[in-house]
């Protein structure tokens, strides 16, 4: 059971809407990082980012096999390596994946419990869908949902370079109430493997949630520390962890 049925008695997952932007292994870790902290998830794959994970995994994500699809597009590391990550939870007990034409399911309406959402990434027509109300899918009336339910949204947009008119939207979405958080990775914690790059960048958006993870080195105020072994207490290697 997870953390958040164990305190409040009942199901209350996190959101997590996969756009068609480049960028599905920052999604995988995003899911990975929930489910090790003992998060429930609501799962919504917009039609476009499944074209996205076809064309970066080879994964061919169905609605009648998203269960194990999902799995296998967890256990896949940056890198492409089949089988890089021991994955748990991926399944009914946590994971609730709702097809991005419901717009019936839970998440499209405000009085459906959730702590918030997260779009990793998001492209910008997901932007624009979101900063102008729209709800052409599931995806975008979830995140309009959050919006107006004073929820936590956090929009990981990934696009270089941004056009004026995605910028306008972008700062539409900061004053609406979402989190802003380009998917761009640091260098500070001493990356030296693609994984620890989009954990990074997951770790940054699990970060603005308030949910808690171990996926990169912290800065520590030392100039240098990120080319220094790790050291603290209980934080793992990342490096040792990432696939060779």
């Amino acid at each position: 059971m997870t953390s958040d049925a164990v305190t409040t008695g009942k199901r209350v997952p996190w959101v997590v809407g996969v756009s068609g932007a480049s960028g599905t292994p920052y999604a995988a870790a995003v899911l990975r990082a929930l489910l090790a902290a003992g998060e429930s998830v609501d799962l919504v794959v917009s039609r476009a980012s499944r074209l996205t994970l076809l064309d970066e995994t080879g994964i061919a994500f169905r609605d009648a096999h998203w269960q194990g699809d999902l799995r296998e597009w967890l256990a896949r590391g940056a890198d492409g390596k089949p089988d890089a990550f021991a994955v748990e939870g991926a399944d009914g007990s946590a994971v609730r994946y709702w097809p991005a034409g419901d717009l019936a399911a839970g998440p499209s309406s405000g009085s459906y419990p959730v702590k918030g959402m997260l779009i990793v990434p998001a492209s910008t027509a997901c932007v624009a869908g979101v900063a102008l109300g729209l709800s052409k899918d599931l995806l975008q009336r979830a995140a309009s949902v959050t919006l107006k339910e004073r929820r936590p949204l956090v929009v990981a947009v990934r696009e270089t370079p941004l056009s004026g008119q995605t910028l306008r939207q972008l700062v539409a979405l900061d004053e609406a109430g979402a989190v802003v958080l380009p998917a761009s990775p640091g260098f500070y914690a001493g990356a030296t493997h693609i994984q620890e790059l989009v954990d990074f960048v997951a770790g940054r958006v699990l970060d603005a949630a308030g949910v808690p993870h171990t996926l990169y080195r912290r800065w520590k105020g030392q100039l240098g520390g990120g080319a220094a072994p790790e050291t603290t207490p209980g934080v793992p290697d990342r490096a040792g962890d990432a696939p060779a």
